[in-house]
């Protein structure tokens, strides 16, 4: 029997941090991300470490379940493609699969950029192969980039 004073899973709160916010949770997250994308958990903890050490305006952006991390997202200068000079970079995008579908990333992407333009940082860029989702979220599809080592070219989108 369900507890009728628990939330459904749709409707509860979940908590969206920043690493500067919760530094603590810099390990777990560059793990987490390490997980979900293949990237060497160092550059993760490298480009976390630059954030946290006032090296850099960037930040990395998380949705909580309680101490659970499921979902995510980081700036940084360059997402491994070929064009350098669009700067900087929204990266790492993802929700654990059992929680999409409920705006999580949509409000990761308001904070992230909603944080980066306090700071006088924008536009944003981001690389995707998705179409018709980051539309929702005021994103603009850009022009078609190469990526680092990959055959195809991929789309770029910017917020402005």
């Amino acid at each position: 029997m369900r507890n009728k004073n628990a939330a459904p899973k749709a409707l509860r709160a979940y908590e969206n941090v920043t690493l500067r916010e919760r530094p603590e949770l810099m390990k777990e997250a560059a793990a987490w991300f390490h997980g979900k994308w293949g990237v060497p958990e160092e550059a993760y903890l490298e480009c976390m470490e630059a954030c946290l050490n006032g090296e850099s305006d960037y930040n990395w952006y998380l949705c909580l379940d309680g101490e659970k991390i499921v979902g995510g997202m980081g700036v940084i200068e360059n997402d491994f493609h070929d064009r350098k000079d669009l700067a900087p970079n929204v990266c790492a995008v993802y929700t654990e699969e059992e929680y999409r579908c409920r705006g999580i990333a949509g409000r990761l992407l308001d904070l992230t950029v909603e944080d980066m333009r306090k700071k006088g940082i924008s536009p944003l860029y981001l690389v995707t192969d998705h179409t018709g989702f980051y539309e929702r979220y005021g994103w603009e599809f850009l022009c078609m980039v190469q990526g680092d080592g990959e055959p195809d070219m991929t789309r770029m989108y910017i917020h402005r």
